[in-house]
């Protein structure tokens, strides 16, 4: 029996399912590191709630987890398919929970020309679906714009022409916005700047634009790429401001030139577009105004000849006013007696009035009986309201304790009700729900430190690199043999006619700091010839640099 026991034990290290992963895992992401793998997709049925994406990549013989996390799969160029063949660059690396390997994607991108095409055409339809390409909800552009803004590189020949182009018709204030016009990051940048361009408020201190020209010199399908972004497409059709395409030669086309207001074959055409030519407007003007002149010179001869003509048909003044004035003579004339019959007639008439203080009195006796007489009534009315008021309340008085008491018998029978709901519900279903609610918590708990950890790796390799990379620090310049001079209150001593003497300074080497004193100060230009030796604080022995 001890023999089989003995032969039963042996010299080999025991390990925990967790150290073999670890360790698997740890050789994998050591061996490969960062890796580029073409293959078609499968098993994509969209982000997951959590925002991330699963699915494989998979050719004729083997297939390979993916999985492209939610901050990644937004900064996607376009949105994966099922069957779709691509290029992804990312990590390979492994998964415990499954004991299988895995790619995490950083980039994605279809493999080929005619992927691209393919993506295009779709994100095409899906958007002239949405109604972003019709022509009803183009807009117009200004006759004559006061600002134009230009989104395009700084650098190109683009800038130049339109520049140009516009000098030479109108010139005019243009506003320009740098963007990269080629690579992963110009589709962003380009829709950034028109939305910029849209947020600018009326009179800031950056004029805002009357419309906007997207430009950029013509190149392959991949270098256009940028200006096919969904995101710019979306931006430059919800614009406020006309948007003016002229990205490429006349034979390329993007999605930007479908969802802006005016397409322009070339940046030049664009500049052509946006503003009429000067002199054109300067000699129509011209024309205009001798027209107008010299229409508003026969309009006023025409009407002056009209009305020498109506004059001579019309009366004169003295026949006009001959009726009116006889018609004034006469009531001036009937005025005077009518005066005077007037007179007569008021005179006869207060004549026969007769006003005696006895007659006064008597009005005032019948006016007071009258005030006395409504004064009464008002008086029994009041009482009369009052009255009604007083029993309207007596009976609401009566009726509250019996409302109240009802109240509250209705109120005790709820709470009863509800005291015997709680008393009758099952205490294990409450457990249940207790338990769901702590493994619910348990899974979010180990999603979320996997998340850090990755994150905390992440930053720890990135520091390693810069670690690594930094060799022109200051600690490096003092390891071969420099020194940093500072004066006594700590600042760089940069030239030597700022030393005076007798004063203290600190020499700071790369392994310590000596305190010295200056003896005398160099002349500008010369180099400081040593006149004495000060002794560091910590016993060693430095000569004096000046």
């Amino acid at each position: 029996m001890s023999e089989a026991v003995a032969e039963s034990r042996t010299n080999a290290a025991e390990y925990t399912v967790s150290e073999i992963s670890g360790a698997l895992k740890r050789t994998v992401e050591d061996q490969f590191g960062h890796v580029r793998v073409r293959g078609e997709i499968s098993g994509y049925r969209g982000p997951h709630s959590s925002g991330h994406a699963y699915f494989a990549l998979k050719d004729d013989r083997a297939r390979l987890d993916a999985v492209v996390w939610r901050g990644t799969f937004s900064r996607l160029k376009f949105r994966p398919e099922e069957g779709m063949e691509v290029i992804a660059t990312g990590k390979l690396t492994t998964y415990p929970g499954k004991s299988n390997y895995q790619i995490v994607i950083d980039n994605l991108e279809p493999a080929g020309v005619g992927a691209l095409m393919a993506l295009l055409e779709e994100r095409k339809q899906r958007l002239a679906a949405e109604g972003l390409f019709e022509a009803a909800r183009k807009q117009l552009l200004p006759f004559m714009p006061r600002v134009i803004g230009v989104v395009t590189s700084p650098t190109g020949a683009v800038i130049r022409d339109i520049l140009h182009r516009i000098r030479d018709r109108f010139p005019l204030h243009v506003v320009v916005w740098p963007v990269r016009v080629q690579g992963e990051t110009a589709g962003a940048e380009v829709t950034n700047a028109v939305q910029g361009f849209n947020a600018l408020p009326e009179g800031g201190s950056l004029p805002r634009p009357d419309l906007i020209i997207v430009a950029r010199g013509g190149g392959s399908l991949e270098d256009l790429w940028g200006f096919n972004d969904e995101a710019l497409a979306r931006a430059v059709a919800a614009s406020d401001l006309p948007v003016i395409s002229a990205v490429g030669h006349e034979t390329d086309w993007t999605l930007i030139d479908l969802a802006a207001d005016v397409r322009a074959p070339t940046p030049t055409g664009a500049a052509e577009m946006a503003v009429p030519v000067k002199a054109e407007l300067e000699a129509t003007l011209a024309n205009l105004s001798a027209r107008l002149g010299a229409c508003i010179s026969r309009g006023i001869d025409r009407k002056r000849q009209a009305a020498r003509a109506a004059a001579r048909a019309l009366p004169s003044p003295d026949q006009l006013l001959a009726v009116r004035r006889q018609r004034f003579d006469e009531a001036t004339g009937r005025l005077g007696r009518a005066l005077d019959a007037g007179v007569r007639h008021k005179r006869a008439h207060l004549s026969g009035l007769r006003l005696t203080p006895a007659t006064l009195k008597r009005r005032l006796e019948e006016t007071g009986r009258i005030l006395q007489r409504d004064f009464l009534r008002a008086a029994r009315a009041l009482s009369s309201v009052v009255g009604d008021r007083r029993l309207t309340l007596r009976h609401a008085a009566d009726q509250l304790p019996k409302c109240a008491r009802a109240n509250l018998r209705r109120h005790r029978q709820t709470y009863a009700a509800l005291q015997a709901r709680l008393s009758i519900e099952p205490t294990a279903q409450r457990w249940q729900q207790a338990n769901q609610r702590l493994s619910a918590v348990d899974r979010r708990r180990d999603q979320a430190v996997a998340i850090r950890l990755d994150q905390f790796r992440a930053r720890l390799t990135q520091a390693e690199r810069l670690l690594a990379t930094l060799q022109l620090s200051e600690q490096a310049i003092l390891e071969r043999g420099y020194a940093l001079v500072l004066d006594p209150a700590g600042q760089l001593v940069k030239r030597a006619a700022d030393v005076k003497p007798g004063e203290a300074l600190d020499l700071r080497f790369a392994d310590g700091t000596a305190h010295v004193l200056a003896t005398g100060a160099a002349a500008p230009g010369q180099r400081a010839a040593p006149k004495a030796a000060a002794k560091p604080k910590d016993g060693g022995t430095q000569g004096s640099l000046f």
